[in-house]
């Protein structure tokens, strides 16, 4: 065996070659997503091969505790699961008796502060320790100039988060300071229930999965260049159809792999069915940027969300250098990024990444001190970091160490693809985080070695 545990912590050792065929869990973002539009419609809803990662799970949970039927249909098959939702429609939601539980889940505290702010109930969105270190006031600002009242401890910023909804509640022209997907969301899903129409402006468009899946449901909701930013306005008062939903690979997973593909000396790996929406896939372009060789074949042409067949290759990596708005169109894939410019050949720099600081753990301050562990010549000047990579070298210059993944699920995998390119052995404090986005991480590691 080329990794082993002791208690939650995993040793990663070099992998020789890395060969094989990847089916990813499904995408978290789009998971999330469905469930919670299939918990508003009334009626029946499938969606087919979503994530089974422990924030998906959180979802799922709060809507069962708001009265909707969250059933599996069969065991879990490579961090995918089919689900069928059944729902009374939130019309007919049931108030909590009871705290509602968000786990380590940002997108489900954002994404259902929205609704609930749109339905007429009283509700408490809490999570663990992590959650309750994790901004709202983002959130908060907007849905209370649309009607709802919403507290939160340490001055209106931290988790739990209390909310009295309201129907109707105000539409809004909302301009957020920094690009979020989860906040365009979080408003649109209130907007759900407002009279008027509801506007988002956004300085570079976030992904638009929401839109998308709105649209699928019979709701007028649309995106298009004004004033030299993203204009998404949606029409309030909408009803929300049941649909069934198939949800393609993740490709914040694949980026992991992409890297390792690339970065490796012998590699060759290919990803089934990854969503490669266009305002999501900037991961594969990046790393195309940097000299990656990724071979792309379509698949399930005309769906809603588009996908692909991903085969990546041994390449020669060269740096880049990345602004606040490719950041934000990757924000989730940086920690992987900052991995393929250590293993490529100059100096890389990435600006503009204060988000990262706001995640599940501080990503800037782990990365830089993961990766400099590791040998990685790398240094983070406020939002700004800097990367020289070390491509003449085998190993690229890592070399296997004890890291810290500050229980951040993008880090320890970040640090694990990082062990399979190091000389030695790279110890991770722990490994089980991984299971927030990825379940059967660890698993495929090991499988990828020829």
């Amino acid at each position: 065996m080329s990794t082993s545990g002791v208690s939650s912590g995993i040793v990663v050792r070099p992998a020789a070659r890395l060969r094989g065929r990847l089916r990813l869990p499904g995408d978290k973002s789009i998971t999330h997503r469905a469930l919670i539009l299939a918990g508003i419609a009334e009626g029946t809803s499938r969606i087919l091969g979503g994530s089974d990662g422990l924030d998906c799970n959180s979802t799922a949970g709060v809507l069962q505790a708001l009265g909707v039927t969250v059933e599996r249909l069969g065991p879990p098959d490579g961090g995918r699961v089919d689900r069928l939702v059944r729902s009374p429609g939130r019309a007919a939601w049931r108030e909590p008796v009871g705290v509602l539980d968000a786990g380590n889940s940002g997108t489900t505290l954002r994404l259902m502060a929205g609704v609930l702010a749109g339905t007429p109930m009283y509700a408490i969105l809490d999570g663990d320790a992590s959650l309750r270190g994790r901004p709202v006031a983002r959130i908060i600002e907007p849905l209370r100039r649309m009607g709802a009242t919403l507290h939160a401890r340490s001055a209106d910023t931290l988790p739990p988060v209390t909310i009295v909804g309201r129907a109707p509640l105000t539409a809004i022209v909302h301009r957020p300071r920094v690009p979020s997907a989860q906040v365009k969301s979080a408003v649109l899903l209130a907007g759900l229930s407002a009279e008027g129409t509801v506007q988002v402006h956004e300085a570079v468009p976030t992904r638009d999965h929401t839109e998308r899946m709105l649209r699928a449901r019979g709701v007028s909701v649309h995106g298009a260049p004004a004033d030299g930013a993203w204009l998404v306005t949606m029409e309030g008062g909408a009803t929300v159809r049941a649909l069934d939903e198939q949800v393609p690979g993740d490709v914040s997973a694949a980026a992991f792999w992409l890297v390792a593909g690339a970065a490796h000396r012998d590699a060759e790996l290919t990803l089934e069915s990854v969503g490669v929406n266009p305002t999501r896939r900037a991961v594969i372009d990046l790393l195309g940027r940097m000299g990656a060789r990724i071979r792309e074949e379509p698949v399930a042409e005309g769906a809603a969300e588009p996908m692909a067949n991903l085969t990546v290759s041994t390449s020669d990596l060269h740096a880049i250098d990345l602004d606040a708005d490719d950041v934000a169109r990757a924000i989730d894939e940086i920690p992987a990024l900052c991995l393929a410019a250590a293993c490529a050949s100059g100096t890389s720099r990435i600006r503009g990444a204060g988000e990262l600081r706001r995640k599940e753990s501080d990503r800037i301050a782990g990365i830089v001190e993961g990766l400099s562990a590791l040998g990685v010549r790398i240094s983070a000047d406020g939002d700004d970091i800097e990367i020289t990579g070390d491509a003449e070298r085998r190993s690229f210059g890592l070399a296997g160490a004890p890291v810290h993944t500050h229980d951040d699920h993008r880090l320890a995998m970040t640090f694990a693809i990082a062990g399979l390119l190091a000389e030695g052995e790279t110890s991770l404090d722990e490994s089980a985080s991984a299971a927030v986005s990825y379940p059967g991480f660890f698993s495929d590691l090991e499988r990828m070695r020829a």
